[in-house]
């Protein structure tokens, strides 16, 4: 979490309120009103809340099927069952959310309480909103509430979130009665302590139900060869036949199962169910005792992955924490496995195959053809496809260019690199060539960067009606996944393919990559080498650019220092967060804090 940035002068409490009368009556505001504050009166009052309404007090239990307990509410339970009776019994409440800002639990009582549902579009502008807005800490103090019956009350709140994503899973309030002149928040410590403790909770909980969903992996792949997928949203396990079966298209639907799964409780609407036996594939004595367990769904797969998938609850603890997929083959599919695509194709992203496709287009008539792109994009790649034979290559970065009319005549599709590595002599030396033979089936590269001079920029401009640009791997984030299967190594006899956890895909889609395929190329062959770990890859062994993500604002020089400083320590302590921070003499939420601010 952290620290609310309050502004350094605030308007007095009185003004404050006499500002939102005159707001509520249509009238003109005086100066010095926060903006984000008018802006949050007109956004309740657009969504149509009446400031003279009471909030809707907790629901009524109905007596149909009990729902199950939210994941956060049943890790965050123990923890605000600890320190609920620290609140005394003042006029202090302490209030947990979910990321939709409806309330999982309540202690204590503050002014305006009960409350189910602290959402804008049910009680206006509140702490739990902005926190969840600014992913930080914030308060929010009397007038500054839309509502009238918390125009004295004074609240803070605190985002969870879960700690290997990062993603904000709800909130924490702490509230009580206003605050002199708005000054820092007396529950701050309390609200940033409670979020601490329940993100450590989750995080304790989350690696238990790894174990079990591990566990229940390798009881349903005990038998050699078969096709089996385990999943919970962040993390999957692919048997090595089923990486050989399923497409990324497969795999998503999968995902996208699961995640729905987990949302309503291991019971999914509408989705075919089979016979209780099923469930006996998976899942331990814990796993059995579970009412989750005993249903399981038979799902049909994208048309052409020749396979339906068996997708079996794993329960721990009383709630659903992933599942298990058995694929099962449909009809003939006796054939070969899926074929690896090819590097030079990869890619399914619009801009990726409007690229393809136009150079496919250009390179079915025997003419020069220009591959324009940043360093690393798969222009090489792409050219010795197209040319669909072998090519007489020329680098034009590894010395001086010599290239005969003969050559060119010859009728094998000729490669020159690097074209703007050409000295003026090889460039003027390949423009004549062009006069001479207009139809050669020549393809050239060629990477931006200082500008041309006039012999290449003549080049450039002959070829420029035969172009085609190559989109950067940061234009088409979409890619990442079918590239990864395409340039992963194949796998040693009796070893599982590469594979990847859902939060190390999120943080490969995220990178830059300002050395485009190239660069994630060698991080691919870098870990299929050098990892002895076994399962998928997770985000701990990704670099630590990759890992920690790229900057979303411009750090100062002592952030920059202090980020390089953090990302060093969790290097040499294999990612591990508590002895990186120890290592470092600051507190693991200090830790938490520092990196968060770096992305925020």
């Amino acid at each position: 979490m952290t620290t609310a940035e309050r502004p350094a002068v605030h308007p007095a409490l009185a003004s404050l309120r006499r500002a939102r009368e005159l707001f509520l009556l249509g009238r003109q505001l005086p100066d010095g009103v926060p903006e984000d504050v008018v802006a949050a009166w007109k956004r309740a009052r657009f969504l149509g809340v009446r400031h003279d309404t009471k909030p809707p007090g907790p629901e009524v239990p109905r007596p149909s099927v009990r729902a199950p307990e939210p994941p956060l509410l049943t890790a965050a339970r123990p923890v605000l069952e600890r320190i609920a009776p620290a609140l005394g019994t003042g006029q202090t409440s302490l209030v947990l959310t979910d990321e939709r800002l409806r309330v999982l639990w309540a202690a204590g009582l503050a002014p305006g309480d009960p409350c189910h549902d602290l959402s804008e579009q049910v009680v206006g502008h509140n702490s739990a909103v902005l926190a969840l807005h600014t992913r930080r800490r914030a308060e929010v103090h009397g007038p500054e509430h839309f509502l009238d019956l918390w125009q004295d009350v004074s609240a803070v709140s605190v985002p969870v979130r879960e700690t290997e994503t990062g993603r904000v899973l709800g909130t924490v309030t702490v509230s009580c009665g206003l605050c002199a002149e708005c000054g820092p928040h007396p529950g701050a410590p309390l609200a940033e302590a409670t979020a601490v403790a329940v993100e450590a909770e989750l995080l304790s909980r989350s690696r238990a139900a790894e174990r079990v969903l591990l566990d229940a992996y390798l009881k349903a792949a005990g038998e050699l060869g078969r096709a089996v997928v385990a999943l919970d949203g962040r993390n999957r396990l692919v048997s090595e036949a089923a990486g050989q079966l399923l497409s990324p298209e497969a795999l998503e639907v999968l995902e996208r199962e699961v995640v729905a799964l987990l949302r309503e409780g291991g019971r999914r609407r509408g989705a075919q169910e089979e016979p209780d036996s099923a469930s006996g594939a998976v899942g331990g004595s814990e796993a059995s005792t579970a009412p989750a367990s005993s249903v399981s769904y038979r799902l049909r797969l994208p048309v052409g992955t020749g396979c339906t998938a068996m997708l079996i609850p794993v329960p721990h603890e009383g709630s659903v924490v992933g599942a298990v997929a058995v694929l099962e083959p449909v009809g003939n599919t006796g054939a070969a496995p899926t074929a690896r695509p090819a590097v030079g194709l990869a890619g399914r992203s619009a801009p990726w195959r409007h690229a393809v496709g136009r150079a496919v287009e250009l390179a079915a008539t025997p003419e020069p053809l220009l591959l324009v792109g940043e360093r690393g994009t798969g222009k090489t790649s792409l050219a010795r496809h197209l040319a669909q034979q072998h090519l007489v290559t020329m680098d034009a970065a590894e010395g001086e260019l010599t290239l005969q009319g003969d050559e060119l005549a010859g009728g094998r599709p000729l490669l020159v690199r690097h074209v703007e590595r050409l000295t003026q002599p090889g460039t003027a030396i390949l423009n004549s060539l062009l006069e001479s033979h207009p139809g050669a089936r020549l393809l050239v590269t060629y990477t931006p960067g200082v500008p041309p001079g006039p012999c290449l920029q003549r080049l450039l401009d002959a070829l420029a009606a035969r172009s085609v640009t190559l989109p950067a791997l940061r234009e088409r984030p979409d890619d990442i996944r079918e590239l990864l299967t395409a340039l992963a190594p194949r796998p040693a006899p009796g070893r599982p393919p590469l594979t990847w956890t859902l939060d190390a895909l999120r943080a490969l889609e995220q990178h830059p990559w300002p050395g485009n395929v190239t660069e994630l190329a060698h991080l691919v062959r870098a870990l299929a080498e050098q990892r002895r770990a076994a399962g998928p890859v997770r985000r701990s062994e990704l670099p630590d650019p990759v890992r920690e993500g790229p900057a979303k604002r411009q750090l100062s020089p002592m952030e920059h220092a202090e980020r390089a400083a953090i990302l060093e320590a969790l290097r040499l302590h294999g990612g591990n967060k508590a002895r990186a921070a120890a290592a470092l003499g600051i507190a693991r939420a200090t830790l938490y804090r520092k990196l968060r601010g770096y992305r925020d």
